[in-house]
């Protein structure tokens, strides 16, 4: 028999073709998935059909559950030869609040295992054709959430994050890039340093706007651009930037098609 565990599982950026293998393993083998707002539809096809599915996905100004209830309710679906899957867009540990998770369930005794994900930075920047890192251009990256919590400012490290030489790239920045902007540039990074907005990156839906910093925020609104949309700063925005009329873009590979049960 084998002991309470609980799954924490990434679900990669969106397509569903950029799982682990052992991800997609898991969710065949579920017997519960509980997953997040911003797992597509594309993944969930992959779940078994017989497996209970329970949404717990936040929206901005609606939360389904507290954090509190999502770490309480892991530990009770927890049980002896139960499959349970805790399903995150991109990686559990990257700004998926994994961590608080996986210590309520070790508190309670329960064992976890994580199985990483390819995070939202990396496959939105590589299907945008961005390099986080380039010689000559960025040295380093660095990770940082635009959000914050209700009633309470948004504070991080402005002086910090505006280093011309490493890539910035914003979480959930959406509804304060206008702040972002502002700040960064208070900070001392150039106002024309390049950005990007990648919308539902890796998607078929994926939508891409460039702009400089101190218009990116304007060109966001231009565009329509919605949740979830992340932002890449920093001089590799355009280290392969080419003429439209030179690009080339890959066609499909035959062949490759991942089967859901939908």
């Amino acid at each position: 028999m084998q002991p309470p565990t609980v799954h924490l599982v990434g679900a990669g950026p969106g397509d569903p073709e950029l799982l682990t293998l052992k991800a997609a393993r898991l969710l065949q083998l579920a017997d519960v998935v509980v997953h997040d707002r911003l797992v597509g539809d594309g993944v969930l096809s992959l779940v078994q059909p017989r497996a209970r599915r329970i949404d717990v996905g936040k929206a901005p100004g609606r939360h389904a559950m507290r954090q509190d209830e999502i770490n309480e309710l892991l530990r009770r679906l927890a049980a002896p030869d139960r499959v349970v899957v805790r399903l995150k867009g991109g990686d559990p540990f990257v700004f998926g609040r994994g961590g608080e998770e996986a210590l309520h369930l070790l508190r309670h005794g329960i064992a976890v295992e994580v199985v990483p994900g390819i995070t939202a930075a990396a496959g939105c920047a590589a299907s945008a054709l961005i390099p986080l890192t380039h010689r000559g251009l960025a040295t380093g990256v660095r990770f940082v959430t635009g959000h914050c919590r209700e009633a309470e400012p948004l504070e991080l490290d402005w002086r910090g994050l505006a280093d011309p030489d490493t890539t910035l790239v914003v979480y959930m920045g959406l509804a304060h890039i206008d702040r972002i902007v502002a700040q960064l540039v208070a900070a001392g990074l150039p106002p024309a340093t390049p950005a990007a907005a990648i919308a539902e990156g890796t998607t078929p839906r994926e939508r891409v706007v460039r702009a400089p910093l101190a218009t990116i925020a304007e060109a966001v609104r231009a565009a329509r651009l919605g949740s979830p949309t992340l932002f890449v700063i920093g001089r590799v925005v355009e280290a392969l930037a080419l003429p439209v009329e030179v690009a080339v873009r890959p066609a499909p590979l035959a062949g490759l098609e991942v089967r859901g049960h939908g």
